[in-house]
C-alpha cells in the first residue's frame, strides 16, 4: 500500500437566502470542511469534518486537522488500515483534547480524516463505498427532509420537498408549546398517504417540560421525537420522558464514544439513534456503533447537516448496515451539497439509489466554489 503523500482540507462558506432557525440558535449559512488524502500511487479520497454550528468555527476545525492530524497522515501507510489510523490517533490525542477543552473539535478533524482514508481504500479497491464496508443489499436507501424551520415556512418547506420526491420530514420545535402547535397541525393535516413527520426539539427542553410537551405531541403521529433533552442528562429522565411520549425518542448526534451508545442500548428509552459520522468516530467508531444498533433492534438513522462528502459518507454506511433507518438530508439549498454530487441524488418515491462507483461514488471538483473557499490548506511529504 503507498504512503500518503498529499494532505488538502479546504473551507467553504455560502450563506442561506433564509436562516436556518434550530431552538438553541440560527445559522445564516451553510459551511463545509473537505479533506482530500493522496498516495503515491496517485489514489485520492475525500473526507468532510462536521462544521454545522456555530459555522464561524469551521476555519478553527480546518487548522486543527492541519496542526495535529495531517502530519500523523503523512508519517504513515495510513490508508492500509483506517480503522488502525483512527483508534491510535484517537488515543494520541486524548491529552490534547483535554488541555485544549477541546474533544468535539478535535473528534471532528480526525472524523474527516477517517472518511477520507475509507473513501481511498475503496476507491483502490474498486468498490463503492457501501460495499467496501460490508454491504449486500443493492435497493436504494429512504431519505427525509430535515431543517424545516418553524411557522408558515414548515409546510411551504414539506410541500417543496414533496416536489421534489421526499415522503418524509423533520420540522424544528421548541419554540413555546403555541408556536410549536400551530406549526405542526397544518404540515400533519397535509400529510399525504405514506408520508411521516417526525420533530426536533434540539436539546432544548428541561425534564419537566420535555414530558409536557410529549404529552401534548401525542395528537400527531410522530416518526420519532428528537432530542427532547440535552444530550447529557441522566438516563432517569430520559425514562420519564419515554414514559409521557406516544412516539419513539430520538437521539445520538451530539454523543462521543462508544460507552455513550452502549449506555443508551442498555436502557429501553430511546428507539432510534443517531450518530454523526462528522462530528465523531468517522466510519472507523460509528460502524459497529450502527452494527450494534441494528443487533439490538433499534433504528440507525445517521445524523448529518453539511456537505456533499459527508452526505454521501452518510449514505455509504448506512446501506452498509440497513435496518429501517432514513437517511437525514438538509432541506434547505446548499450548493456545496447538490452541486458536488450533481446528478446521483435522485429521489424517487422517497428513496435515492445507491452510487455504483468506487468510494463515495463521484469525484468532487471544488473549481465552481472557489469564490465561497475562505482557507485552503496542502501538506505534502
Amino acid at each position: 500500500m503507498a504512503h500518503i503523500t498529499r494532505i488538502e482540507s479546504f473551507v467553504f462558506r455560502t450563506p442561506l437566502a433564509t436562516p436556518l432557525r434550530a431552538s438553541f440558535g440560527s445559522m445564516p449559512d451553510r459551511s463545509a470542511v473537505f479533506i482530500r488524502v493522496e498516495d503515491a500511487d496517485g489514489a485520492v479520497g475525500w473526507g468532510e469534518v462536521w462544521c454545522n454550528f456555530p459555522t464561524i468555527g469551521a476555519e478553527h476545525r480546518a487548522r486543527l486537522f492541519d496542526t495535529f492530524i495531517a502530519p500523523r497522515l503523512l508519517r504513515q501507510d495510513s490508508a492500509a488500515d483506517p480503522r488502525g489510523f483512527w483508534q491510535d490517533t484517537d488515543r494520541a490525542l486524548h491529552v490534547w483534547t483535554l488541555q485544549s477543552g477541546e474533544p468535539g473539535a478535535f473528534a471532528a478533524a480526525l472524523a474527516g480524516a477517517d472518511i477520507a482514508l475509507h473513501d481511498l481504500a475503496a476507491r483502490r479497491a474498486g468498490l463503492p463505498l457501501w460495499r467496501h464496508l460490508g454491504g449486500t443489499n443493492a435497493s436504494p436507501v429512504p431519505v427525509y427532509a430535515s431543517g424545516l424551520n418553524p411557522g408558515r415556512e414548515a409546510l411551504e418547506t414539506v410541500e417543496v420537498s414533496r416536489a421534489e420526491g421526499f415522503r418524509a420530514f423533520k420540522v424544528k420545535i421548541g419554540f413555546g408549546e403555541a408556536e410549536d402547535m400551530a406549526t405542526l397541525r397544518p404540515v400533519v393535516d397535509g400529510l399525504e398517504a405514506g408520508e411521516r413527520v417526525m420533530v426536533d426539539a434540539n436539546q432544548v427542553w428541561e425534564v419537566g417540560t420535555a414530558c409536557r410537551m410529549a404529552a401534548r405531541l401525542a395528537e400527531f403521529p410522530l416518526a420519532w421525537i428528537e432530542e427532547p433533552l440535552p444530550a447529557d442528562r441522566p438516563d432517569w429522565e430520559w425514562a420519564r420522558v419515554n414514559a409521557a411520549a406516544q412516539s419513539p425518542l430520538a437521539a445520538g448526534e451530539n454523543w462521543r464514544g462508544m460507552s455513550a451508545y452502549q449506555r443508551a442500548l442498555a436502557d429501553e428509552s430511546l428507539s432510534v439513534l443517531q450518530p454523526d459520522i462528522c462530528k465523531w468516530g468517522g466510519l472507523s467508531g460509528t460502524l459497529p456503533v450502527a452494527q450494534a444498533i441494528i443487533a439490538a433492534g433499534r433504528t440507525y438513522c445517521p445524523h448529518f447537516l453539511g456537505g456533499g462528502v459527508g452526505l454521501f459518507a452518510s449514505l455509504h454506511l448506512l446501506a452498509a448496515v440497513r435496518g429501517p433507518g432514513l437517511l437525514e438530508v438538509d432541506a434547505n439549498p446548499n450548493p456545496l451539497r447538490e452541486g458536488l454530487v450533481g446528478n446521483l441524488f435522485r429521489l424517487q418515491d422517497g428513496e435515492i439509489p445507491l452510487p455504483e462507483g468506487p468510494g463515495l461514488g463521484f469525484e468532487p471538483d471544488l473549481t465552481p466554489f472557489a469564490r465561497l473557499r475562505t482557507l485552503h490548506t496542502e501538506k505534502r511529504t
